[in-house]
């Protein structure tokens, strides 16, 4: 538990971060970046082992809200507040893409997952999502290498027209299931509590599960089926699917605005406000 390295950029604020997943048979040394998205709309790539900004690019014109590298780590994906999602190249540094589908909305998440070539009728070896705050998601089968990127599925969730009682409306938040292939799961502001399960292959809603108040952070396990929800009122629930009993931890003094699960899933980490809480997920 010591400080290892920190990178400083004077006078922007760091919005977004993502780590480059680690290709199989590679050294941990060798695959230690970290790329950043910051309020004057760049993009820096950080290489850990040798404690250097690597590269700086400058894809967006406003602050960015949201990056992800591409599954084998050779693109980077990034949005911006307004809505616009951007696919850039970290090796030379250069834009090729611009997705203005969610146009006029900030994005709140991206994140890729690897498929079959030919799943779902498409061409591609990654999915990947992009969510916005106007509580829609789109998602896209890609490759890369050929310049291909089709959208395979477009949400939208419906929400009454007057929040009560909220003065800030919660975050619209996806992500892909790592126990269930083909099915991404959806927690927002909406006309019920509750995280959705939704299948790419049958187009619909096959699994709901009720939660004692809007979601602002979510994270799902990648070792186990289960989901980590934080809540604006200071409590984190961690619950195994839909048949499985909620455990409620009420750690934090401030709302829980991050979850996320280690690549491993034995760990939790839960952020609100100054506090970072380390969680173990025990056996069970």
């Amino acid at each position: 538990m010591e400080l290892v390295v920190q990178f400083q950029v004077l006078n922007q604020s760091c919005q977004c971060l993502a780590w480059k997943p680690q290709p199989i048979g590679t050294k941990l040394a060798e695959s230690q970046h970290v790329v950043a998205g910051y309020s004057d709309g760049t993009i820096r790539v950080f290489s850990i082992s040798r404690t250097e900004m690597e590269l700086k690019m400058h894809p967006h014109t406003v602050a960015l809200t949201a990056v992800a590298y591409s599954t084998d780590g050779e693109i980077v994906l990034s949005g911006g507040k307004d809505g616009l999602v951007a696919v850039s190249n970290p090796r030379t540094g250069m834009t090729f893409r611009i997705l203005s589908d969610h146009k006029g909305s900030p994005i709140t998440v991206i994140e890729c997952t690897r498929k079959q070539y030919y799943d779902f009728g498409v061409e591609g070896s990654e999915l990947w999502l992009a969510t916005s705050a106007d509580r829609r998601v789109s998602v896209w089968a890609s490759d890369w290498l050929k310049d291909k990127c089709e959208l395979l599925d477009w949400l939208s969730f419906a929400a009454p027209p007057v929040a009560e009682g909220l003065s800030i409306l919660p975050p619209s938040l996806a992500a892909f299931c790592p126990w269930e292939h083909g099915t991404l799961v959806y927690v927002g502001f909406g006309l019920q509590k509750e995280a959705l399960f939704y299948s790419l292959r049958k187009k619909q809603v096959v699994e709901k599960i009720s939660l004692p108040y809007f979601a602002m952070s979510l994270s799902l396990c990648p070792a186990a089926h289960f989901l980590a929800v934080g809540f604006g009122e200071r409590l984190v629930r961690l619950q195994r699917g839909a048949a499985g009993p909620p455990h409620d931890y009420a750690a934090h003094h401030d709302a829980v605005h991050l979850c996320r699960f280690t690549p491993s899933g034995r760990r939790l980490f839960t952020a609100a406000y100054n506090e970072l809480l380390v969680w173990e997920r025990t056996r069970r």
